[in-house]
C-alpha cells in the first residue's frame, strides 16, 4: 500500500511547487490537489463537513491543473493526483487536452481523481444542472477518453456532443492515466467505476469494508480483473492501526491530510508522516 499526500493548496499555504519537491525527497508516492473554482457568497449549499460555516480553503483553492504542472517541472517521479476534479464544470474538450499535455511533460506521472461536486452555487455558475451533474460527467470522460485514444475521435451523447475531430497529444500513459471516481460509496458511482473508470477515491475510509467486495463483484460482473482495481482513500488522518486496517481491505494507497497552512505547519507535520513510509 502506497502512501500519499493531499492538500488545499490555497495562496497562503505552502506552495503546492515546494512541497511536491519536499515530499520527493522524503519518499511519497504522491500528492493530490482539489478543486473548487469560486465559491458564490449566496451560500445556499450547505458545507459538506456538516460544520457550520465552510473553511476558508475552499475559496481560496488554486487551479490543480495549473499547481501540478508547476510541481511536475520540479520533480522527477512522485505522482501528480486530482483529488478531486470537478469534470462538470470543464469543457470536455479543453480538459482533455490538460491532462494529456500535463501526462506527456510529467513523464507519465498524471492520476486522475474526478468527481460529480457537491456545491449547487457554484455548479450553477458554469450553467450545470445538480440533478444531472453525474451524466454529465459521465458523458465529458466517455468523451475524454475518445479523445485520447483515436487519432480521429468523436462523442454523441444526450449532452456532449463532439464531431470528428483531431487533438494531440495523446496521454503518455496508455490507454490512459488512472481514473479514480471520488464520493460515497453506492449503486450509482459504482457503475460509473466499472464503466469508465480504474477505481475508487473515497473520503477517509468509511464504508469501505461493507462496500468494496460489492465494488470488486460488479467488477467481475462487467468482465474486468477486480484485483487491478484501485481503492485510494482521501484525506486520511493516519494511525497505524488505522493504515494496518486499510491494507488489510486491499486499499492501493492512501492519502494523508496536510493542512492547508504555510511551510512551517506542514513541512512538521510531513516529517511526522514519514513513520508511515516504512
Amino acid at each position: 500500500m502506497k502512501i500519499g499526500l493531499t492538500i488545499f493548496a490555497t495562496d497562503r499555504a505552502m506552495s503546492p511547487v515546494e512541497l511536491a519537491c519536499e515530499a520527493e525527497a522524503r519518499g511519497f508516492a504522491s500528492l493530490y490537489l482539489p478543486e473548487h473554482t469560486h465559491i458564490p457568497t449566496s451560500r445556499r449549499t450547505p458545507p459538506p463537513t456538516g460544520e457550520a460555516e465552510l473553511a476558508d480553503e475552499y475559496r481560496r483553492t488554486l487551479d490543480p491543473i495549473v499547481a501540478l504542472a508547476a510541481a511536475a517541472a520540479v520533480t522527477s517521479h512522485i505522482r501528480l493526483g486530482t483529488g478531486i476534479a470537478l469534470v462538470a464544470q470543464r469543457d470536455p474538450i479543453v480538459f482533455a487536452k490538460e491532462i494529456a499535455t500535463l501526462d506527456l511533460l510529467s513523464n507519465g506521472r498524471v492520476v486522475l481523481g474526478v468527481g460529480y461536486g457537491w456545491n449547487v452555487d457554484e455548479m450553477e455558475s458554469h450553467g450545470v444542472e445538480f440533478a444531472t451533474r453525474r451524466r454529465l460527467v459521465r458523458e465529458k470522460m466517455l468523451a475524454i477518453e475518445a479523445l485520447w485514444a483515436s487519432d480521429v475521435a468523436c462523442f454523441e451523447g444526450e449532452l456532449v456532443r463532439i464531431a470528428p475531430s483531431w487533438q494531440w497529444p495523446k496521454p503518455l500513459q496508455r490507454p490512459r492515466p488512472p481514473v479514480l471516481v471520488g464520493g460515497s460509496p453506492g449503486p450509482k458511482l459504482f457503475a460509473d467505476v466499472v464503466e469508465w473508470a480504474d477505481g475508487w477515491m473515497p473520503i477517509g475510509g468509511k464504508g469501505l469494508r461493507e462496500w468494496l467486495p460489492k465494488l470488486r463483484a460488479l467488477m467481475q460482473e462487467r468482465g474486468r480483473d477486480p484485483t487491478l482495481l484501485q481503492i485510494v482513500p482521501m484525506g486520511v488522518e493516519p494511525t497505524p492501526e488505522k493504515l494496518d486496517y486499510y491494507a488489510s481491505l486491499g486499499v492501493t494507497e492512501v492519502a494523508l491530510r496536510l493542512p492547508p497552512a504555510p511551510r512551517g505547519e506542514v513541512l512538521p507535520k510531513l516529517d511526522e508522516y514519514m513513520k508511515y513510509l516504512a
